[in-house]
């Protein structure tokens, strides 16, 4: 089955439609850092009162425990909002009390409000499955159809991700559609080569991934944290850099079934070692296998890979047809360790196929970075989803919109 869309819900003029979008963006002193995630909803919304639907925004932001924070306020979403879309918005200052009620009543044709943090109420992200469809009944009350647009959530079973959709006729939004038919090329459908880059901080955040895509890639290159897990499976010492010790055995497993399918695994042959995690610590630039040999010895941090690395990295993937980027290939948010990110990002830009971002982490760094969104095919909204979808798991959110 594949996944119902805005057309299956048939005419929406005058009809209220609550949509369940991801608007889940960094804050920092009420002023929204990145508002990646609030640009990819807009189409949505647009297309929704373009037919002159009434439009319900729901969203949560942040963990504020099933009470309301002031921090955690989506009201200046709301006003950014406002501003991106040409239709007046206005933001209720609860999710199913009187203001909210109040004001959906008042909605006219073409015109949306943006409904308080869900996550404000503990029936949102309950483990007991009465009181989530308790939640969602109360959000249902002011629908005539729901649309599904958070793809950052649809890995989760929650009230507004998965018991609505059950009790209104519900769809996808375009977001979702988009995310789903990009990420069911990289599993189903890539062109060839197909390399995947993976970097972050942890191998055990990647297992499945690893595990589902190897059958299916040309290249693998690792970065970012987790290589040097990649390194001690080899034998090398890696200083005080991140290593998980107990998948020095699961890694050597890839390493080994990557071999047998003629998969080639692009380890880095420099990185990047720092004296301390700091923006202003001496670093040096040194062999993969000659950590404890900087300045530095045993208490060397790594923290980027190296510029030869970067080169080869780049080169790989400028001459793959299709390729999928999860995980900054160092800490890019400390300018001296933030160039071999730079140089995956930019030759990601140079692809001649599909070039996918995989969310999270990678988005973050690609804006911080300076590259605008048009110049990748696609930068998913959902980090975790992105990942789950590809390890090959069900996620609820997509199921209960008929996607198998």
């Amino acid at each position: 089955m594949t996944l119902r869309t805005i057309e299956s819900l048939g005419p929406l003029a005058g009809k209220r439609v609550v949509v369940r979008c991801d608007l889940n963006v960094p804050l920092q002193d009420g002023v929204i850092t990145d508002d990646g995630r609030v640009r990819a909803s807009a189409p949505t919304l647009e297309a929704l009162t373009g037919q002159g639907a009434r439009v319900i925004v729901i969203s949560h932001l942040g963990r504020p425990d099933g009470a309301p924070d002031p921090k955690y306020s989506l009201a200046p979403v709301a006003a950014r909002l406002d501003e991106l879309i040409e239709r007046p918005v206005a933001f209720a200052t609860d999710t199913v009390g009187t203001d909210a009620a109040a004001k959906v009543e008042a909605l006219a044709d073409g015109e949306v409000l943006v409904l308080e943090n869900l996550r404000f109420n503990p029936g949102e992200t309950s483990k007991n499955e009465a009181e989530r469809t308790a939640f969602a009944g109360e959000l249902a009350a002011f629908a005539d159809a729901v649309v599904s647009d958070g793809f950052g959530v649809v890995h989760r079973k929650q009230a507004s991700v998965y018991e609505l959709e059950q009790l209104r006729p519900s769809a996808a939004g375009l977001l979702i559609a988009a995310e789903v038919d990009v990420l069911d090329r990289l599993t189903e459908s890539p062109e060839r080569p197909y390399t995947v880059v993976l970097g972050g901080s942890k191998v055990s955040d990647k297992l499945g991934v690893i595990e589902h895509l190897l059958p299916r890639v040309d290249a693998l290159l690792i970065g970012g944290g987790m290589l040097f897990t990649f390194l001690a499976a080899q034998g090398h010492r890696v200083g005080s850099s991140l290593l998980e010790a107990d998948q020095i055995d699961t890694v050597n497993g890839y390493l080994a079934d990557a071999r047998q399918r003629g998969v080639d695994i692009l380890l880095p042959t420099d990185v990047v070692v720092a004296a301390s995690f700091s923006a202003d610590a001496d670093h040096v630039v040194t062999a993969a296998d000659a950590i404890e040999e900087t300045p530095f010895a045993a208490s060397g941090l790594g923290l980027d890979i190296g510029p030869d690395t970067a080169a080869a990295f780049a080169e790989r993937i400028r001459n793959s047809r299709t390729v999928f980027w999860n995980g900054p290939m160092g800490v890019f948010e400390l300018a001296p360790f933030a160039a071999g990110t730079r140089a995956v990002a930019e030759a990601l830009t140079e692809v001649d196929g599909l070039s996918v971002v995989g969310g999270g982490d990678s988005a973050a760094a690609v804006r911080q970075l300076g590259f605008g969104d048009d110049r990748f095919d696609h930068i998913s909204t959902g980090g975790g989803a992105s990942l789950e979808f590809l390890e090959g798991k069900k996620l609820p959110g997509l199921e209960v919109l008929g996607w198998q």
